[in-house]
Order: structure tokens, then C-alpha cells, then sequence
């Protein structure tokens, strides 16, 4: 596991929590996203909702390890948790009646990560 360089200590609260609670419940997912986020910035995913929408189904549980902007349309509810969103994102998710969570709540709510699709 790389050593985490970052200064965003949102960020670094995040990847060691993630790390955590992929030991505590074996969970290789929630690894997986931690080593994605320790990238440097300009290597960190960003991901448009037109992706979003082509990739995903009703009802489906993204995660994306990056941030969520807000180009193109979504066109059925989805949850999706990412480390952040923009503000346009966050409309359009939430007037398709879907769900924006932190990985805080995505693990409370899940904490093994099954059917969870990570997306970027």
C-alpha cells in the first residue's frame, strides 16, 4: 500500500478509514478505492454523469474515486458516493431521486461493499 503524500486532511481521514474497515469487514473494495485516492491530483478521476448513466441501471450502488461533475444527464435513480461532487451533479442525482453519500455513509450502510460498482 503506498504511503499517503496528500495534505487534504479530509482526504487523509478518508483513506485511512477506508484501509481500516477494508480489514475489519475483508473487504478488497473498500482497499481498492483507498489506493486509487492516494494518486496525486491530476491523476484522480473525475467522472461526468453522462458516464454515470451509461454505465449503471436503476437502483444501482457507484462508488467513484474522484469527483463527480455534472456534464450530461442521468436519466434513472442511482446512490452514488465519491469523495466530492459538484454542485450541478448533486442536483441532477438528486432530481432523478437518487442518492449522494460519503463513504461514511456508504460503508455504515454496507460495510462488506457488495454490489457496489466502482466506476472511473
Amino acid at each position: 500500500m503506498k504511503k499517503v503524500k496528500a495534505t487534504n486532511p479530509q482526504l487523509i481521514e478518508l483513506v485511512t478509514f477506508l484501509k481500516k474497515k477494508s480489514k475489519e469487514n475483508e473487504a478488497n473494495i473498500w482497499r481498492d478505492i483507498a489506493e486509487r485516492l492516494v494518486k496525486p491530483k491530476r491523476k484522480r478521476i473525475a467522472v461526468n454523469l453522462s458516464r454515470l448513466n451509461r454505465h449503471t441501471e436503476r437502483n444501482d450502488v457507484v462508488a467513484v474515486p474522484g469527483k463527480v461533475l455534472g456534464s450530461g444527464e442521468i436519466n434513472h435513480p442511482i446512490t452514488v458516493a465519491a469523495f466530492a461532487f459538484s454542485g450541478k451533479a448533486k442536483e441532477k442525482i438528486k432530481a432523478a431521486k437518487g442518492k449522494c453519500l460519503s463513504y461514511f455513509d456508504l460503508i455504515k450502510k454496507n460495510p462488506k461493499g457488495s454490489n457496489v460498482k466502482i466506476i472511473g
